[in-house]
């Protein structure tokens, strides 16, 4: 497929990165000749210097046979004249835009589309993490959560604490635990590695533990690896930009909610944008301030500022304090590593949680949606069956008789409403959802090549 990504920032450059590993002709438009290089010198792409929404730019970098345009540059506007010419003038049949001011999303049904601004998917990292945020609120004690089949099926990340029933035990164990609850150990990483999880497998304390369940029984299953903790109550959110103002006014009807600001006009903005949350002026690292407002009480800190430095000081601070979870927005993924599981117990990355967006329209065949799991170290992959026994390697067929790529382990059907764990016997359908799991993202053209209809199909 050829992909032309304009922007080579974070995003822009991540995804240039996972995408020429699959064997895409890539090529990334940018204005910063120094980043570009940086690409090409370990990446197989091609680079063009220059003013993103060019038309002649656009043209240099092959936009006439181009089959999908990705506009992920820092501005708007320039993303979405970008996408409006490679309609008009080169007839660029996908096109994809990332858009980030929350007005040029209030109206996004009468602006996009066919007979408006030519953009075929609109990407918005404000919601994508804003959203990301919330269902970790609604699972405590969850690294990641993730929905499937439209929220039939969830895929959850824990660490399996001392304590736990199944910790220390094999996997095989859980049904006897649960034997009204079908789950499934989709993988494990133990100390940073993947371990593909066997009946055998012994789960040790540390684990990082993916399960996936029906929505219904998602909170049983974590419960095997930790002791439950209490449902959250009390929210501060530290920074009251785009997703700080979108997340209270999310949350502000089931919790209790403070949103602390050092901007004196946008804290005006938001006290009469919000209903239900307590607007603060101050600074987010202002130690009085946190204990004026009772930080101890606090079950979740989230530091949501643009400055990432700013967000790790206030989060150490706030769980010095005694805030009981603290949740950190990195923007730089160098720091992602260094701080989640110290003091801090979950750093947010927006560039992967909007990567994962993005490959769910890059992927081929029919792929309902994509998540990078682990800083982009792992894929879960939400793909839909077609075709029959004689026109597909998967429709007819046992998830036993499958031969999967290494590292790779089917999770769970959706069969309209019904929820199947993947267990060897159970027989893969024509438009079921299958929901996979990759610890090595090199086998995903290999996977993608397993959903693969015969051209005799119709």
């Amino acid at each position: 497929m050829k992909i032309i990504i304009l922007g080579a920032g974070q995003v822009g450059g991540t995804l240039a990165e996972n995408l020429a590993s699959e064997a895409n002709d890539i090529t990334v438009v940018d204005t910063d000749v120094k980043r570009l290089r940086e690409l090409q010198d370990h990446l197989d792409i091609r680079t063009v210097e220059g003013k993103a929404s060019f038309p002649s730019v656009l043209a240099e970098a092959g936009c006439e046979d181009a089959d999908m345009l990705i506009a992920v540059t820092n501005s708007d506007e320039v993303n979405m004249v970008a996408c409006q010419i490679a309609k008009t003038l080169f007839k660029t049949p996908k096109k994809i835009c990332r858009v980030r001011e929350s007005d040029y999303l209030t109206e996004r049904e009468t602006l996009y589309g066919e007979k408006a601004i030519a953009v075929d998917v609109l990407i918005s990292p404000e919601q994508e993490v804003t959203r990301s945020i919330y269902r970790l609120i609604q699972h405590p004690g969850s690294l990641q959560v993730l929905d499937f089949a439209e929220g039939k099926l969830m895929l959850v990340a824990v660490k399996a604490f001392y304590g736990g029933p199944l910790v220390g035990q094999e996997i095989a164990q859980l049904r006897q635990h649960m034997p009204k609850v079908d789950c499934r150990v989709a993988a494990i990483f133990r100390r940073g590695a993947p371990i593909t999880p066997q009946g055998n497998t012994v789960i040790e304390v540390d684990d990082e533990v993916f399960l996936i369940a029906a929505r219904e029984d998602i909170r049983a299953v974590m419960s095997e690896l930790r002791r439950l903790d209490r449902p959250y109550r009390k929210i501060v959110i530290a920074g009251g930009g785009n997703i700080g103002a979108r997340l209270a006014e999310r949350l502000e009807h089931n919790y209790q909610v403070k949103i602390i600001e050092r901007t004196l006009d946008r804290c005006r903005h938001l006290a009469n944008r919000l209903n239900n949350s307590i607007v603060l002026h101050g600074s987010v690292s202002d130690r009085q301030l946190l204990l004026d407002e009772n930080i101890e009480d606090c079950d979740v800190f989230c530091a949501l500022t643009n400055d990432d430095e700013a967000n790790i000081m206030a989060s150490m601070l706030a769980k010095r304090l005694g805030a009981r979870t603290v949740m950190t927005l990195i923007n730089n993924p160098a720091y992602v590593d260094l701080v989640q599981g110290g003091v801090i117990d979950i750093a947010i990355s927006p560039q992967q949680t909007t990567i994962g967006t993005l490959l769910t329209h890059v992927r081929r065949h029919d792929v309902a949606a994509v998540y990078s799991l682990r800083r982009g170290a792992a894929e879960a992959m939400e793909a839909i069956a077609h075709g029959d026994r004689y026109s597909s390697k998967v429709v007819g067929r046992t998830i036993g008789e499958l031969r999967l790529p290494p590292g790779t382990t089917i999770g769970a059907l959706v069969r309209g409403d019904e929820v199947l764990i993947a267990h060897d016997d159970v027989v893969i359908e024509n438009d079921d959802h299958v929901i996979l799991f990759l610890v090595d993202k090199k086998y995903i053209a290999e996977v993608e090549r397993l959903f693969q209809v015969d051209f005799t199909f119709f």
